[in-house]
């Protein structure tokens, strides 16, 4: 009864910070979201900072204002480059819209003569609906401002975080083993340690990754004859960046393109080759170069992401496992959350070799006996 009573006060104690942690989370988004990003984009950059300092004797300050910059230059590029392929697809719009149209009329005629059902009705619909849809152009523009200028504010808060973080990181360091006894600090420095080594090398074999899918698909798709192959490449490989519902929503992208470029027998060979491209991705590229080193079941990851996008969006479906993979860490070297690692954390299966050699021990002991 003891125990029962221990437990309850605990769980109930445990729900009520979850909801309080989430709830802050909620009202904070506009401060939270860009710090957290910029935690792990200081953790990336904290090599090029060590090297700056050491090797080529950069003060402080200064090595920290160039790993910025080499990480504004590099989502510069990235961003120009897909720009680039953006104004090539909307330079070509009123034509993919006419093959659109020419695509959409030939599978009316193919549905009528093999299923006997008519698509005029929601060809209708469609033109209704886009109709209303420009009637309200003013509020849409007026969304796609507000959307843009709070882009712009979480790259700045991205940028000044990033460079804070990366210049008094020997002060939070410093806060965050003074916060602690004495005989939790040498436990403190290892769950650090711990962290910046996993989530860096995560968030390094990630980019590696989109990298290999991007060229993966830009290759094969060129190779069909799909136009905007560099454009589809690009975007499954961003989009990969997203565990589980990333590659879900690049297909889909990809697909409608293709349909309107190319037609429904192009759309199939696309479909084929994102799922062989996300099966090579799966099995060979996030074992082999992203690694183990994030080692959450698929279960807390999928509903980490749903969570995550629910509070804060796409930022929030990027930011929730490598800081749930934080978490775990944290959870598997303090005894009383050891339970949560666990439960977190991917099922072991038992060495065979020594379930066999348990069960012979056994053997002999009750032979003796």
């Amino acid at each position: 009864m003891k125990d029962k009573l221990s437990f309850l006060p605990k769980l109930a104690l445990v729900l009520f910070c979850l909801m309080s942690l989430t709830y802050i989370a909620i009202l904070g988004q506009s401060l939270l979201a860009p710090l957290l990003f910029s935690f792990l984009m200081a953790i990336l950059l904290l090599p090029v900072g060590n090297f700056l300092e050491q090797r080529l004797k950069f003060k402080r300050s200064l090595s920290t204002i160039v790993s910025v910059i080499l990480m504004i230059a590099v989502i510069g590029g990235i961003i120009y480059f897909f720009g680039n392929q953006l104004s090539d697809l909307w330079a070509d719009w009123p034509l993919l819209k006419a093959k659109a149209e020419n695509s959409f009329t030939e599978l009316n005629k193919w549905s009528k003569h093999t299923f006997n059902f008519n698509l005029e009705n929601t060809t209708s619909y469609l033109k209704d609906s886009t109709e209303k849809a420009l009637a309200t152009s003013a509020a849409i523009v007026a969304t796609t401002l507000a959307t843009l200028s709070s882009t712009l504010l979480f790259l700045g808060f991205t940028l000044l975080f990033t460079f804070f973080i990366l210049n008094y990181r020997r002060v939070l360091f410093t806060f965050l083993t003074s916060v602690f006894r004495e005989e939790h600090k040498e436990k403190v420095s290892e769950i650090v340690s711990q962290i910046q080594y996993i989530i860096k090398k995560y968030i390094i074999g990630l980019f590696l990754q989109m990298l290999i899918v991007t060229v993966l698909m830009i290759t094969v798709l060129s190779l069909l004859g799909v136009k905007y192959a560099v454009l589809l490449g690009l975007v499954a490989g961003i989009f990969n960046v997203v565990p589980y519902l990333g590659i879900f929503f690049a297909l889909l992208i990809s697909c409608l393109i293709t349909f309107a470029t190319a037609g429904a027998g192009k759309v199939l060979l696309v479909l084929i080759t994102f799922v062989g491209i996300h099966a090579i991705d799966g099995n060979v590229l996030m074992p082999l170069v992203v690694g183990s080193k994030v080692k959450i079941n698929a279960l807390f990851a999928f509903i980490g992401i749903v969570v995550g996008e629910m509070i804060w969006g796409i930022s929030g479906m990027f930011l929730c496992i490598p800081y749930l993979a934080m978490l775990k860490i944290i959870f598997d070297r303090v005894d009383n959350l050891k339970p949560w690692g666990i439960l977190m954390g991917e099922e072991h299966k038992p060495d065979k070799k020594k379930r066999v050699y348990r069960i012979t021990k056994k053997i002999k002991l009750e032979e003796k006996d």
